[in-house]
């Protein structure tokens, strides 16, 4: 009969009780014989000089050694002065510990056998968790969704990026016509751009329109804390991908396992280089029959291994940008095709005023139209639901109790916001400024003006420029109307703006004739800002444009005390407002 392991560790277990128990009793059992004396006895065998030496115990007894080396013991009166006694009368004493019994002795290996028991079974059901608790962190919970009801009619805007993502879908179905060309599919796609730009949707558009399986996973999902676990889940992802055959495989924030490789001695053996040298070996191991094409996403593609940038991985990178006015347009109007919305809403309107929206947010303001529709129970969504979505997605929703907002606090909010809408109209007249407003906000604004600058490619460093004096615009007329000592804290969010803007024309656009054309980005990386000199520029430069803006608005203070009065008087203007104060006052 086969005897498991199991059985195996048993047996040597009881044998190693025994042996021990033997061992045990051997050594510290103790198999003299004693003769039995009395008390009195003990003492007159003392006195008469008949005991060579005493052992003191530490229960109840007394053993020793007659002189003619015969065993012997008594009971111990545990007297203070017995020792002494003993001594006086020349005799040896010696203490010991209590005589140990057969049963001390089983009792002893019992307890030590059954620890090691205890041991065992912990030890072997640990390491069975463990080892099953790996198994199953190594799996993909991913089944191969198929996106059917998500196709390209479903993705607006970022035509170029939809573009290049059809021609992958006939490079699925029929790779064997490339083959016979002697094309080479593509083994990856790398989709980078902002967040919120359709990404993701791009890559279910594609298994949707193909008609294929869905595997969707993210970097975070491989980088784990065991060894080992992180590249056992990578290769585990494409053994299933290879079962279904024909399928996307999608990697969101794929930067979070293909960063750049560390250099050093340590470099090889860190866990998230083990887990991107498995992605990498797999993806060269694609055959180019086999329809699978692995889609990765990232907002940070500069971060990324060029081991994974290199052709016969990631062969495409496309770039899935911000969304122009028309595609804002249409991703508006695909967001509402289950919506009842009204015939009055100017969707090309929306467009232009929502400059630097993501298709996720352009999404969610539509969203937050409905939900505001269905709120007041109207039929219809109206210009009126978006516009009040729109202020609500930018700044939060109006606060309802203003009643605990001083007058004071009230006249310095319209002329820190109306210095801001006035610097827009006077530096940048191309700029829209669609709402200002002196009313608080949940998202802690005390009143907000909205600047929109046109759709550009480019920036210019006038635009720049501008840009700063606007945002320091309201700090400057704070300074103005109430005293270098009376301005507030509301600048905060505006100087950091400032602070960012004049930063990136010194260290990444070469805009200042002082820096010069150097890119200190590449240089000092993310530490360019504790640069001293760069800090002295950027402090220079912020106090030339605020004195610039300081000027505009003492040249123009009539207009901003009526900017400011029109504030106090309705809350709320917009850009019609706006333009009828400065044309009454030219």
């Amino acid at each position: 009969m086969k005897i498991n392991n199991k059985k195996k560790i048993i047996i040597l277990l009881l044998v190693f009780i025994v042996i021990t128990s033997l061992i045990s009793y051997t050594l510290l059992s103790d198999n003299k014989e004693y003769k039995q004396l009395s008390y009195n006895s003990f003492i007159d065998k003392m006195n008469e000089g008949d005991i060579e030496e005493v052992f003191l115990r530490d229960d109840a007894k007394i053993t020793g050694v007659f002189k003619d080396g015969k065993h012997f013991i008594t009971d111990n009166p545990r007297t203070k002065n017995l020792k002494e006694t003993l001594l006086k009368n020349g005799i040896k004493v010696s203490e010991v510990q209590g005589k140990t019994t057969v049963k001390d002795i089983i009792t002893f290996v019992l307890i030590l056998g059954g620890f090691a028991f205890v041991g065992f079974t912990f030890n072997k059901n640990s390491a069975r968790h463990a080892e099953k608790e790996i198994t199953e962190m190594s799996n993909i919970d991913n089944n191969g969704e198929n996106p059917d009801a998500i196709n390209f009619n479903d993705v607006a805007g970022n035509d170029e990026a939809k573009d290049s993502m059809k021609e992958l879908v006939d490079f699925i179905k029929t790779p064997e016509k490339y083959e016979r060309y002697g094309a080479r599919m593509p083994r990856g796609v790398l989709l980078y751009g902002p967040p919120g730009t359709g990404k993701t949707l791009l890559a279910k558009a594609l298994a949707g329109e193909a008609g294929v399986p869905y595997y969707a996973v993210t970097g975070s999902d491989f980088i784990q804390v065991y060894a080992g676990l992180g590249a056992s889940r990578i290769r585990k992802l494409f053994k299933k991908a290879r079962q279904s055959g024909k399928c996307v495989i999608f990697i969101d924030e794929i930067d979070a396992l293909g960063k750049k490789r560390r250099g050093g001695l340590s470099g090889s053996s860190d866990e998230s280089d083990r887990t991107l040298n498995a992605l990498l070996t797999e993806m060269s191991g694609f055959n180019g029959g086999e329809g699978i094409i692995v889609i990765a996403a990232t907002n940070r593609i500069d971060t990324l291994d060029e081991a994974l940038l290199r052709p016969g991985r990631f062969d495409r990178q496309i770039e899935v940008g911000l969304p122009d006015v028309k595609a804002r347009q249409k991703i508006l109007k695909l967001h509402s095709r289950n919506k009842p919305v009204s015939e009055d809403v100017d969707f090309n309107k929306v467009a232009y005023q929502t400059v630097y929206f993501s298709g996720a947010k352009l999404e969610s303001l539509m969203n937050e139209s409905a939900m505001i529709a269905a709120k007041e129970n109207r039929e219809n969504i109206n210009m009126e639901h978006i516009d009040k979505a729109f202020y609500t997605v930018i700044a939060g929703e109006e606060k309802k109790d203003r009643s605990t907002i001083s007058n004071n606090d009230r006249k310095i909010t319209a002329y820190h916001e109306g210095g801001h809408a006035l610097v827009t109209k006077l530096v940048s007249p191309d700029n829209k400024v669609t709402k200002v407003t002196i009313i608080p906000s949940t998202k802690g604004a005390g009143g907000f003006s909205m600047n929109i600058p046109p759709d550009r490619m480019y920036n210019t460093k006038k635009d720049i420029r501008n840009q700063v004096m606007i945002a320091l615009a309201g700090r400057a007329a704070e300074e103005i109307v109430f005293g270098n000592d009376n301005i507030t804290t509301g600048a905060s969010n505006d100087l950091q703006k400032s602070t960012d803007m004049i930063m990136s024309m010194i260290s990444r656009f070469g805009m200042d004739e002082k820096s010069g054309l150097i890119s200190y980005e590449s240089i000092l990386g993310n530490n360019a800002g504790s640069n001293s000199y760069i800090v002295d520029r950027i402090k220079a430069i912020t106090e030339e444009l605020y004195l610039e803006t300081k000027e505009i608005l003492q040249n123009n203070m009539e207009l901003l005390d009526n900017v400011a009065k029109s504030l106090l008087e309705k809350e709320t203007i917009d850009e019609d407002d706006l333009n009828n104060i400065i044309r009454k006052n030219r």
